[in-house]
């Protein structure tokens, strides 16, 4: 037996209004949400705002110092791309359950998300979290700035 049309109905509003009342609560937590991430040398931290903007750059105990202007851009712009990816994925966690379809009213799907779109590829690959790199690893931009053509 199906549930009637009004229970149905009033079941969908109710659901609604907690989803507007959650997605709030999201909105205002993203708003003031910021995530600060370490270069790989350790001598740049750099900070994402919500939006996913540069909000502070940090130079550590004076590594810069003894930095060629090559590196230490490399250091600010690594450091910054991984406070973004940082934010990206706070963002996508805290979305998540309104991508989902209601289990309560199954009438309400959800929505989908380009999560791809809309911050890149590497938002979706695995996030290794704030682990140790290993030291033998460097990072990519290390070895065009490395040995070849250094005076």
């Amino acid at each position: 037996m199906t549930e009637p049309l009004e229970k149905r109905l009033e079941k969908a509003m109710a659901e609604l209004q907690s989803a507007q009342e959650a997605v709030a609560r999201t909105e205002r937590e993203l708003r003031t949400a910021s995530f600060a991430a370490l270069s790989s040398d350790r001598a740049v931290r750099a900070t994402a705002g919500p939006q996913g903007e540069l909000t502070g750059i940090d130079f550590l105990e004076n590594k810069y110092r003894d930095m060629s202007p090559q590196e230490l851009a490399a250091s600010v712009l690594e450091a910054a791309n991984a406070a973004r990816l940082k934010m990206n994925r706070h963002v996508m966690k805290a979305m998540a359950p309104f991508t989902e379809p209601s289990s309560n009213v199954p009438e309400l799907k959800g929505f989908e998300m380009d999560w791809e779109r809309i911050f890149g590829p590497e938002v979706l690959r695995e996030d290794d979290g704030d682990t140790a790199r290993d030291a033998q690893a460097a990072p990519a931009w290390r070895d065009a700035i490395g040995e070849e053509g250094e005076d």
